[in-house]
């Protein structure tokens, strides 16, 4: 069936490529409705608080997703079925696989949404087919708002313990997030509480990618942190966010800052904007990173 925007909701959910998980693709404390189309979901009034949503990014992504599904699974589920049995709400989570190249470093990319519910569409799916489109492995991980920490320290783990099966470079990989996706990725990309988080040796994240949050906690065990923010900011204040790179810095931990001027709250890729591109600067800045990391062990 062809995708567009005129194609319902209930008809995304029945293409047999989602069976199981299909609702996840969507944000499921919102009111969405089955008659739904996709460019009546592509808003602002669904995706609360987000700016620049597009319809066409809606179809590319449920179109690629439809694709790789004939090809490879697209979606894993980070808890076991005796753990989702005794937890239900668990069963609100999971990976959504955007494949790249194999044994490539992978990213885990975090949708913002209030922490009431995931802009995945808008705020993650985006970044990771990007990623993907240049050789990364990119999982977008749907989590549970009250739970939000707890599962991306299970996402990552899962990722880890899973990474010769799923054929990505588990010693590499970078985390990403928007809003409250963005605060979750620099919490676990501090060595500490990803130590914390998850009870095992994990090593940290290369780089922490952060767009328009107003997270300000500073330590010498965070990652190495690129952020990207509108100086037309209502929630995350671009001078905030500066002020907290330059504490980083301080520390001597790799940080880079672009502010977009007039740019507001949620702007996903900028695609139109005077922003657009700039997840390929956050790319490069992760490889330097990594690229850091490999003299350091070869040291």
């Amino acid at each position: 069936m062809p995708i567009n925007e005129n194609t319902t909701i209930k008809e995304v959910l029945k293409l047999p490529a989602f069976q199981g998980y299909s609702r996840l693709l969507f944000p499921i404390n919102r009111p969405i409705t089955l008659n739904m189309t996709l460019k009546e979901l592509s808003t602002s009034r669904i995706y609360l608080w987000y700016s620049h949503i597009q319809v066409s990014q809606t179809i590319k992504i449920i179109n690629s997703l439809n694709k790789d599904a004939q090809k490879h699974p697209i979606f894993y589920n980070i808890y076991s079925l005796e753990e989702m049995k005794h937890d239900p709400s668990k069963h609100d989570t999971g990976l959504f696989f955007f494949k790249g190249k194999s044994d490539a470093p992978f990213a885990i990319c975090n949708a913002g949404g209030g922490f009431s519910y995931v802009g995945a569409m808008h705020d993650s799916f985006p970044h990771a087919l990007a990623l993907s489109e240049k050789g990364y492995n990119a999982f977008a991980l749907i989590y549970r708002v009250n739970h939000s920490y707890e599962d991306l320290a299970q996402a990552i783990t899962f990722l880890y313990h899973h990474g010769d099966e799923l054929k990505i470079n588990k010693n590499h990989y970078s985390l990403w997030g928007g809003s409250a996706g963005a605060r979750m990725a620099a919490v676990l990309g501090n060595k500490k509480n990803l130590a914390s988080y998850t009870n095992d040796d994990i090593p940290q994240a290369d780089a922490v990618i952060m767009q328009y949050t107003g997270y300000d906690h500073v330590s010498a065990y965070d990652a190495p942190t690129y952020v990207c923010v509108g100086t037309n900011d209502y929630i995350a204040d671009s001078d905030f966010m500066k002020k907290r790179l330059e504490l980083l810095d301080i520390l001597h931990i790799p940080t880079e800052l672009h502010c977009y001027k007039g740019l507001s709250h949620g702007f996903g890729l900028g695609i139109d904007t005077i922003a657009d591109g700039w997840i390929y600067d956050a790319i490069n800045f992760w490889e330097k990173q990594m690229e850091v990391k490999n003299e350091s062990i070869n040291d």
